[in-house]
């Protein structure tokens, strides 16, 4: 089945692509900058409005009554900043409720939207959430008195674009409030501020987060922008994600914080906050230097859009590494070359089975079959949310212990457990007879079957999302050769070397995202079955994984249960090979090469 020799030629390219690689880094774009003094944010305003709300709402949950009287609130001291109304008679200051997935389970929740207009053009978008999960969370509660403080430097008429202010709820889990938000924005928008913890005494790195729950990353001018307002007024280096955290979360897209919402509705979107990503303990020490410093912060990078031109419209795919930056297309290239060896071996070996009369229409349909039970539990989790007996389950991450495992969760959790056990010893054995599957996975056929099925998710992988594509590349080579009848390896070393081939990417992937999230290892499996379940993972994307699964489970059984090949003895004739290579005429030509 498989032809060596086609498979090292195919690696020439990757030469060639990985030339074009070193020569595509690119200097970082200059940050936008403003040479306006910020002072007229005013830190101490915005501490003592800070310390009246955190404690006239002390209790803050999604939804609660001590959420929507903030909100309240928060639109009265909108509305004095902010009178008037727009062209069609819209007014300027508007409240927006609707029905979201909360920490709490489907809530009615409120956002506040104010729009002070401006000249033409994209506009600035500043947002903060109102709700914590804990009580008093005067430090979460510091990006809404930033955002009124914000709104009142922003009435007096110095900034020229169109400024809009948003208050929203569910921001402690799902970002519902600020996925309601997106369709209320004056468009076009040429950058969202998200506001976070900008008081809290204990700071984590970066305080600026450019990370989506969609595709790509924050434009990294902006994302530069506002480092460089740190810097500024900070003092201090603002940080950055490295290399490695940037491509995990390009390769699966996910973030706690609501610039995440915004960047997945493809919006430029970016979070500033002193505790990075990360939320603030509920009960975290605030200062009233820092709020001011990282106030000032925030209005100096407002200040830098407003006279800046337009940044990039929507997220960017790319890496930032030792001050350069790899551009997605060239992410893409590489990604191809190194796929190319194993799809051209996989295409000539099924053409050589294929020429043999194999059948490898049922093992297709043998390595389908055995996908099956991973997408019957995916399924059947999503159908209990669905149904309310998931619940909470919001539709995107949530900050760690936010939705805790209870009984209801364990329940849940054997259900998923139950399901797959009777998928695989009910339903796969019920497919595999009816689509006439049965069978000892031997001679080339398997094999062919699980390259061709793999090569076509990788594709596909990449045509969707290149970074994800990358983490399925050692799988896709290592299954090919160890499942080959030709390559000879241990059937121990080959079961290892297929599990550890897919399972070492993502569990890179999976431990880099755990620790920039403070996740335990049990509350990184938790949240996994919530973004499932709750929707933030596709259809699609789950039942490609399932067929990932699948395949990883049809590559052990084939090299497990497939019988060793013959040995070649000494008078065997082969095309290659120099141990029983018999000359010239060992092609048919003569017989004299034979003669012993």
């Amino acid at each position: 089945m498989l032809d060596l020799r086609i498979y090292r030629a195919a690696f020439v390219p990757v030469l060639f692509a990985v030339l074009v690689v070193a020569f595509s880094l690119q200097d970082r774009p200059r940050p936008l900058e403003t040479t306006l003094a910020p002072d007229a944010f005013d830190g101490a305003r915005a501490s003592a409005l800070l310390q009246g709300l955190a404690g006239a709402f002390p209790d803050r949950r999604p939804g609660s009554p001590g959420d929507e009287a903030l909100a309240r609130r928060v639109e009265q001291d909108l509305r004095a900043i902010v009178p008037g109304r727009q062209v069609g008679d819209e007014p300027l200051v508007r409240v927006q409720r609707v029905r979201a997935q909360t920490i709490d389970g489907e809530r009615r929740i409120t956002n506040v939207i104010a729009t002070r207009p401006g000249a033409p053009g994209p506009g600035i978008v500043v947002v903060a959430h109102r709700d914590a999960a804990g009580r008093g969370a005067r430090a979460e509660l510091s990006g809404t008195a930033a955002l009124l403080e914000l709104a009142r430097v922003a009435g007096d008429g110095r900034l020229r674009r169109t400024i809009t202010f948003v208050s929203t709820s569910g921001g402690t889990g799902g970002a519902g409030g600020a996925a309601a938000a997106v369709s209320r924005l004056p468009r076009p928008v040429d950058a969202v501020l998200v506001l976070g913890n900008l008081a809290g005494v204990r700071v984590h790195k970066p305080f600026v987060v450019g990370f989506s729950n969609g595709h790509g990353m924050a434009p990294l001018r902006l994302r530069r922008t506002v480092e460089t307002a740190v810097r500024a007024e900070a003092g201090v280096d603002p940080g950055a994600p490295r290399a490695a955290l940037q491509w995990a979360r390009q390769a699966a897209p996910l973030t706690i914080g609501e610039q995440g919402a915004f960047g997945r509705a493809g919006l430029p979107a970016v979070l500033l906050s002193a505790s990075g990503e990360r939320p603030p303990p509920a009960g975290a020490a605030v200062s009233d230097r820092r709020l001011g410093v990282f106030g000032r912060a925030a209005l100096r990078t407002v200040t830098a859009l407003d006279a800046g031109p337009d940044i990039a419209p929507g997220p960017q795919s790319l890496i930032v590494t030792r001050r350069k930056v790899l551009p997605g297309w060239a992410i893409r290239l590489l990604v191809a070359a190194l796929m190319l060896p194993v799809l051209l071996a996989a295409i000539d070996g099924f053409a050589r089975v294929r020429r043999r009369r194999e059948d490898v229409g049922r093992w297709l349909r043998w390595t389908l079959v055995t996908a099956l039970p991973f997408a019957v539990v995916a399924a059947v989790a999503r159908v209990l949310a669905m149904a309310g007996l998931l619940d909470p389950a919001p539709p995107a991450p949530v900050q760690a212990g936010s939705v805790p495992v209870d009984g209801a969760a364990v329940a849940a959790l054997a259900v998923l457990a139950l399901s797959f056990a009777l998928a695989w010893l009910g339903l796969r054995p019920i497919g595999l007879r009816t689509f006439g599957a049965r069978g000892r996975p031997e001679g080339a056929g398997p094999a062919a079957a699980l390259a061709v099925l793999l090569c076509g998710l990788v594709v596909v992988a990449w045509v969707v999302n290149p970074f994800a594509a990358a983490l399925l590349v050692p799988a896709a080579h290592v299954w090919l050769l160890a499942t080959a009848p030709e390559v000879r390896l241990p059937r121990p070393v080959a079961a290892g070397a297929v599990l550890l081939a897919l399972a070492v990417p993502l569990l890179a992937v999976a431990v880099l995202d755990a620790q920039s999230l403070g996740l335990s290892a049990g509350q990184a499996a938790w949240m996994a079955v919530l973004l499932v379940a709750g929707g933030h993972v596709a259809a699609w994307a789950w039942l490609g994984a399932s067929l990932l699964a699948g395949c990883a489970v049809a590559a052990v059984m084939i090299v497990l249960r497939a019988p060793p090949g013959p040995e070649a003895g000494p008078g065997d004739v082969t095309v290659r090979g120099p141990v029983t290579y018999a000359g010239p005429g060992s092609l048919g030509g003569t017989e004299s090469a034979l003669r012993p």
